[in-house]
């Protein structure tokens, strides 16, 4: 096993999809503690058995919750410093799509559960693991008190084609890049790194169900590499941003899309 990572991670969304195979792939990796947090608790349990069996000696936490609800992320949150003592990577994956409509057609209420999720989510996810990582010991230049990686999109930084329109979740993928870069400017100094991730089109739950659809067709068919990501080339640029190995990165929107945003 190579250990490029140790200690412990918190990772929301991690019954499916990229925040999965990232534990997955932590657990490969060196850590030693991971809580695994989504709304699907069966989910969890399942992605617990599978780490489980391979790493008898990992211990991992299971935590059922919204993350658009604050006392359950504070609860989560404080419950996995309290189990493992700290903790030293924070990804904030959880996310929900809409449905393909413009503006005009959407209601509040879609605008609500999105931006409630993707948006709102990562920010009681960032703040309270802030809170934790602030109160830590300091381990170094290269590990210092935490790393957070908050997994926006390649749609954080430019937008769907014009026959996609998805106005409440791109407004809240570029939410995610604001918040990450003005915090990981104001806590860098504490020795919190705070990075976001930008993943293109990558077939996951999420996203799966659009393209079969046929809905997302120009955006796919515009990709200079040819194809949809695969959830493991994202967990691998997960690994890369909450290891030493990216120690100078601070409030980077690091896009990683086959080419789409180009």
């Amino acid at each position: 096993m190579t250990h490029q990572v140790q200690g412990t991670a918190f990772i929301t969304g991690a019954a499916s999809g990229i925040a999965a195979s990232t534990a997955h792939n932590l657990s490969t990796h060196g850590i030693s503690n991971l809580a695994l947090a989504d709304i699907d608790e069966s989910g969890l349990s399942k992605i617990a058995a599978e780490l489980t069996s391979t790493r008898p000696d990992l211990r991992v936490l299971v935590l059922p919750f919204d993350v658009s609800s604050e006392d359950s992320v504070t609860s989560a949150i404080r419950k996995t410093a309290h189990e493992f003592g700290r903790i030293d990577i924070g990804v904030n994956c959880a996310g929900v799509a809409q449905p393909v409509v413009p503006t005009h057609e959407t209601s509040r209420e879609t605008w609500n559960r999105v931006v409630g999720v993707n948006q709102t989510g990562v920010w009681l996810c960032q703040r309270e693991l802030v809170r934790v990582m602030l109160g830590q010991e300091h381990l170094g230049p290269r590990l210092g008190r935490g790393v957070i990686v908050n997994v926006s999109s390649s749609l954080g930084v430019t937008a769907t084609d014009v026959e996609s329109p998805l106005s409440c979740y791109v407004s809240s993928k570029h939410a995610i890049v604001g918040l990450t870069r003005t915090d990981g400017r104001h806590y860098a100094k504490d020795g919190i790194r705070i990075n976001a991730l930008c993943p293109g089109w990558v077939a996951t739950p999420l996203i799966q169900p659009g393209i079969d659809a046929g809905n997302f067709v120009r955006d796919i068919e515009a990709l200079p590499i040819g194809r949809v990501g695969q959830v493991e080339e994202i967990a691998d640029t997960i690994l890369y941003m909450v290891s030493p190995m990216s120690s100078f990165m601070v409030g980077a929107a690091l896009v990683v899309d086959g080419g789409y945003s180009l």
